[in-house]
């Protein structure tokens, strides 16, 4: 715990201390990384602070409801027109997944880096990292309050959100008994718990119901149906009307049938670009298999990207996959 607060310190003491901040989060942004941009532009609020807040993808629609979520620039047209010497990045694995938002960055930058991921590698100036959060929204729970400041209703939802987006509804295993003490003062600091959770978990866009039917027509299993895969290519975006945001979640059907240790969602971009999510049921650790193909993320839950055709990363992951199951 010692150690812990005096990260925590460090984090603080990075804020205190400089002004105009660049904050960015993860490329194809999700609910931890939205919420955890936001939350971080709370709390320079709360001390009086600078700030701009980017990210490469645009914020996904199901979290536009979220306090300054409509601040959040996008690397294209409406770009801060200058660069920045103070970052502060969140829920970013490893620096690429800054993506093309450290164009901004000045070259003698200073980063504080904040994230939960077991593959991080320290890489700010600054790291306030702890593997075992369920969220980077929880690393900044525990921020906000060593900073003594009070939560209200919107921050709420911010930390809410990040916490019930990366605990699938509390419902995995990073599920902690910190997080559910926080759930439970966030609640009765004014999130709207079941107001959360039917628009983060329950409702779901037609274009996400198209690319369910998709996938799933295209399910596979490995010979001994401990790995099931599927995939979806540019065309089935543009034919469906789909977003980037209505696959998340996708990759969880292969991996919820009984009997399925690894499941996979390969998803073309390109023709020579495939990103990858992998979901494990404990025994294989994909975090190690992401990081082979340069990627990185939790022992259940992780992700990389590959630079070749589509069915050339099918057959290279799941042979991965397959040769990790070997002998479990």
């Amino acid at each position: 715990m010692r150690m812990w607060a005096a990260q925590l310190e460090q984090a603080a003491a990075f804020l205190r201390k400089h002004d105009d901040f660049l904050v960015v989060s993860h490329v194809q942004p999700d609910g931890d990384a939205i919420s955890s941009t936001v939350a971080v532009g709370w709390i320079l609020d709360k001390l009086g602070k600078k700030y701009t807040m980017m990210n490469e993808g645009p914020v996904p629609s199901r979290l536009h409801f979220l306090r300054g979520s409509a601040d959040i620039h996008g690397c294209g047209e409406g770009a801060p027109d200058r660069k920045f010497r103070y970052i502060v990045a969140v829920d970013c694995a490893d620096f690429a997944r800054v993506g093309p938002t450290q164009m901004w960055f000045e070259d003698e930058f200073r980063l504080l880096n904040i994230d939960h991921h077991a593959t991080n590698d320290a890489y700010g100036a600054v790291n306030l990292l702890k593997f075992d959060s369920a969220a980077t929204a929880e690393i900044l729970f525990d921020l906000a309050v060593h900073m003594e400041m009070p939560i209200d209703a919107e921050a709420a939802a911010a930390f809410y959100t990040g916490l019930i987006t990366d605990t699938g509804g509390f419902r995995y295993s990073n599920t902690s008994p910190h997080v559910m003490e926080i759930a439970s003062r966030l609640l009765a600091a004014g999130a709207q718990g079941p107001v959360l959770a039917e628009q983060l978990l329950e409702r779901m866009s037609m274009g996400q119901m198209r690319m369910i039917q998709r996938g799933l027509s295209r399910l596979t299993f490995s010979d001994d149906q401990r790995i099931g895969w599927l995939w979806v290519t540019t065309e089935d975006l543009a034919e469906t009307g789909a977003s980037n945001e209505d696959l998340e979640g996708l990759v969880n059907y292969p991996r919820n049938i009984e009997g399925v240790e690894v499941g996979i969602l390969f998803k073309e971009n390109g023709t020579k670009s495939v990103k990858v999510s992998l979901r494990s049921a404990g025994l294989v650790d994909v975090a190690a298999v992401a990081q082979h193909f340069g990627g990185g993320g939790h022992v259940r839950a992780a992700g990389c990207r590959l630079t070749i055709p589509l069915q050339e990363a099918v057959e290279q992951v799941v042979g991965h996959v397959r040769a990790a199951l070997e002998g479990r």
